[in-house]
């Protein structure tokens, strides 16, 4: 046994101010806070919708109130924030080849985006 003590190099709290994507990144990630509480939101409402007309009244009431919109907006901006981030680094992880030819990327991109696009309209058009 060796008594040296490793290499730890200090990390200090503020390491991610340093460099504009690191920024990024930690403010892309804190989005998740939003959506978290939009997850809770409606699973209240799910429960609320079991217990009956009188309580899902009272949740309606709940998300009609500025602040829980504001936060639902914030979520939905953290949302598309992410789609965005994780489509345009899709064709770099994904590369897809027809033909023996590479499909550009904007291309693939856009793709995802129409995708998304037409998913949520059939869903607005069953609910």
């Amino acid at each position: 046994m060796s008594n040296r003590k490793p290499y730890v190099r200090e990390m200090k709290r503020t390491w991610w101010q340093s460099s504009p994507f690191y920024r990024f990144y930690m403010m892309r990630e804190a989005t998740v806070l939003p959506l978290i509480l939009f997850t809770l939101f409606l699973t209240v409402g799910l429960g609320a919708l079991v217990k009956g007309a009188e309580a899902w009244q009272a949740w309606l009431d709940f998300m009609a109130n500025p602040i829980v919109i504001a936060i639902n907006i914030v979520a939905l901006a953290g949302s598309l924030l992410h789609a965005q981030t994780f489509f345009s680094m899709m064709p770099q992880v994904v590369p897809i080849r027809l033909k023996g030819k590479s499909v550009d990327k904007k291309v693939i991109v856009l793709a995802q985006w129409a995708a998304v696009a037409f998913i949520s309209l059939v869903v607005l058009f069953i609910v």
